[in-house]
């Protein structure tokens, strides 16, 4: 029998937590999971409302300078921290903008049945949006 292995965290780092949560249950729709202080530490993970057992993103806070110097890295040459998989790339694109929420690349398809979209998700990452079946 083969064994499973599967992606349980992922994370994104971010500058400030409460924004952070606010920003990712109330306009992107995710739901929060874990919410855990310990000290100065937070454990903070959020899920898809659609796979509440599913894979959890940690929002991490970048108070770790290889981490803020990493995000800000890759968020001055447009690289997305982490991609969303999406029904429909142009609908989202709709609401979000209608929320709000700034893109920095407008719905485009990259290949045949792919189509991308980047925003800001107000906390110092770029996020992708990006067509899933």
């Amino acid at each position: 029998a083969r064994l499973i292995m599967k992606i349980i965290y992922t994370k994104v780092f971010v500058n400030d937590q409460d924004k952070a949560l606010k920003f990712y249950t109330q306009i992107l729709g995710f739901v929060k999971k874990s919410d855990i202080g310990a000290g100065d530490y937070r454990w903070l993970t959020v899920v898809s409302p659609e796979d509440q057992n599913g894979t959890e993103l940690i929002l991490e806070r970048n108070n770790n300078p290889a981490a803020k110097n990493y995000q800000k890295a890759i968020f001055e040459q447009s690289i997305p921290a982490i991609n969303f998989g999406v029904s429909d790339v142009h609908a989202e694109y709709e609401r979000l903008k209608n929320l709000g929420v700034k893109f920095t690349m407008q719905p485009s398809e990259v290949m045949e049945n792919v189509t991308i979209a980047v925003f800001d998700d107000t906390c110092g990452n770029l996020i992708q949006l990006q067509t899933i079946g």
